[in-house]
């Protein structure tokens, strides 16, 4: 079998069929079995040993949720046999240092670790860092390979290393809804920017060069310092202070897995035979630094292609539209006067707001702008609310993967605003209901301008809240107001408290 198959794995249910590969000797015939507990064969198999790279492929019939099965693999006097495996859905998990955080990282962390063993259906595994300038067909090696999740072996095992807080409380929470074995797979990496995961497709697509390594110049490094490992933190000090253009400059020189399209090579590309149901990401802090204002162009189009290389990869089993779920971004440095984290969390909804939409469809977003951690031991970039990230995300993937029509998954968004010109007020209307958790004077800006001077963005004050209301003064703006803003700031809200949520507790995303 290919190298991340083994015991415990999940297998991914009907309607899909799971994909499963190997390698053998060319021309050889590969005969896989699957059976049941009590040894009776339910399904039979069988595929040639084909091309240069001497694999097999074979995609089983599509099996209810369950187990324990065996699969064998059988090549002449040759055979291998995994254990234990279930059927239930897969998720994929990817991104930078924020989906690195293991569950002894998070808050509330040994009740967490104490609650897995109650789990044993979840499985999990990692892929180990690797980087790779070609594509690859296997992974290099692997950081835990399948298991059933323990509090201090995988769960807890360190900082940033495995397994992923965010994807195993997502996991854990999709298995509690759905009552269906999970597979969860976590391909991370801190540090790294949304080029090193995305294919040359997505660079030439977004016009992004697509080897900045080896450009003549002065290296920008990512990550600077003392970090804990291969998939640390993401050490920010050496680019506060640089005034880097929201474009790559010629002369940025970018190393290792911040290369263009290394992890994709690497970490990526050998999984595409797999069947998935869905794919949770959380990334974003590199970009704040690199090709900020591309970022909704690279991201829309990393979706679009990992969501046909894996439907291509694997027979046509996963879907087309893959689900595809991911974490904006949060905060970092409390009292800073850049705007690129809120330009970057505009750009991760294809500057419209909300998903899904046009650009990004079937797709369910996680706001985290108010989640902010100060007093994180990891950095103010790691907030350790982590169960927060995971209901939200949770709630768009039984909207937007599983078709649960009455679940609201997403938290309030203007709809219309009326200028009252004679009274100097702005009244904005809201999607749902509206609970105002924080009158704040700076959450709301009008965009000012005359024909003789360029924009300039003021404070609107609260004046009142209601229903689905939020009524704003204009008294800083005495001429043309041509735009509106809301918590558009590196740190906009206190823990737990925006301005505006809604009567579920989720928060009104920031907009342009």
């Amino acid at each position: 079998f290919a190298s991340y198959y083994g015991d415990h794995m999940v297998l991914q249910k009907k309607p899909s069929g799971a994909v499963v590969w190997g390698h053998g000797e060319l021309g050889a015939v590969v005969t896989v079995t699957l059976s049941g507990a009590s040894g009776l064969i339910v399904m039979e198999k069988t595929a040639q040993v084909k091309g240069p790279s001497r694999t097999w492929t074979i995609v089983l019939d599509p099996m209810d949720q369950g187990g324990p099965y065996a699969l064998t693999a059988e090549q002449g006097l040759q055979n291998v046999t995994l254990q234990d495996i279930y059927f239930g859905d897969v998720w994929l998990c990817s991104g930078q240092s924020n989906m690195a955080m293991t569950v002894l990282q998070v808050a509330n962390a040994s009740q967490e670790l104490a609650a897995a063993a109650r789990y044993p259906y979840v499985r999990i595994f990692a892929a180990a860092p690797a980087r790779s300038d070609v594509e690859l067909e296997d992974l290099e090696q692997i950081e835990l390979p399948w298991s059933i999740p323990t509090a201090a072996e995988n769960l807890g095992h360190g900082n940033f290393t495995y397994f992923s807080a965010v994807c195993w409380l997502l996991g854990r929470s999709l298995y509690e809804a759905l009552g269906s074995p999970i597979g969860l797979v976590e391909v991370a990496w801190g540090g790294t920017p949304i080029e090193a995961w995305s294919s040359r497709r997505v660079l030439q697509a977004c016009g992004l060069p697509e080897d900045t390594g080896r450009r003549e110049g002065p290296q920008i490094s990512l990550c600077h310092g003392a970090c804990f490992n291969l998939k640390s933190a993401l050490c920010f000090a050496p680019l506060l202070n640089l005034a880097l253009s929201s474009s790559t400059s010629p002369h940025q020189h970018l190393s290792g897995p911040q290369m263009p399209s290394v992890l994709w090579n690497a970490m990526i590309h050998p999984l595409l035979n797999m069947t998935l149901r869905g794919v949770a990401w959380y990334q974003g802090e590199a970009n704040v630094f690199l090709n900020t204002d591309q970022y909704n162009c690279t991201f829309p189009a990393l979706i679009a292609d990992w969501r046909q290389a894996f439907h291509t990869g694997s027979a046509r089993q996963t879907d087309p539209l893959l689900p595809f779920g991911f974490v904006q971004l949060s905060t970092y440095r409390r009292r800073s006067a850049d705007d690129s984290f809120a330009r970057l969390r505009w750009h991760q909804t294809a500057d419209l707001g909300v998903v899904p939409n046009a650009r990004m469809p079937h797709t369910f977003m996680a706001v985290a702008m108010d989640l902010g951690d100060e007093h994180s031991p990891y950095g103010s970039i790691h907030p350790r609310d982590k169960q927060n990230v995971a209901h939200r995300l949770l709630l768009g993937a039984r909207a937007v993967a599983y078709g649960d029509k009455d679940l609201v998954f997403q938290g309030p968004y203007p709809t219309q605003a009326i200028l009252e010109v004679t009274r100097g007020l702005l009244n904005v209307t809201y999607s749902q209901e509206l609970i105002c958790r924080q009158r704040d004077a700076q959450a709301f800006e009008v965009c000012c301008s005359s024909q003789a001077s360029p924009c300039q963005w003021l404070p609107a004050p609260v004046v009142a809240v209601g229903s689905h209301t939020v009524t704003l003064a204009l008294s800083g703006c005495r001429m043309l107001v041509l735009g509106l803003r809301y918590a558009w700031a590196e740190w906009p809200c206190e823990y737990q408290a925006c301005p505006l949520y809604n009567s579920q507790g989720l928060p009104a995303p920031p907009f342009l």
